[in-house]
């Protein structure tokens, strides 16, 4: 496997997936620690940007999600994290955070 390629400042953007329906749940980003307590905890653990801070995901909220699988893309510089959640994934409290649609050139058009 070739090394997980970090951006400039240390992390990885994480997709997350629900492994059972395929659905995209959220974006977060990984430093190299919070994707060691992902792997050694079983439960996905972020790095904040915001907060500078590791975050574990549903610590607060009780909405955690379950590490099913790790996938690292072809450039090795993103992740795919196939999760059991329990709960809703975004802050909201929808169950997914890409609920907003944004117009399209053709759907302007219809």
């Amino acid at each position: 496997m070739p090394p997980i390629q970090f951006d400039d400042r240390g992390l990885i953007p994480a997709v997350l997936q629900d492994a059972d329906s395929g659905q995209v749940l959220m974006l977060a980003w990984m430093n190299a620690e919070a994707l060691q307590q992902t792997q050694a905890r079983g439960e996905v653990v972020f790095w904040s940007r915001s907060r500078q801070e590791l975050w574990h995901k549903g610590a607060t909220s009780g909405h955690t999600m379950q590490v099913v699988e790790l996938r690292l893309d072809c450039d090795s510089d993103a992740l795919l994290v196939r999760v059991r959640p329990n709960g809703p994934a975004c802050h909201t409290g929808a169950v997914s955070c890409f609920f907003q649609s944004l117009p399209t050139q053709h759907q302007n058009e219809e």
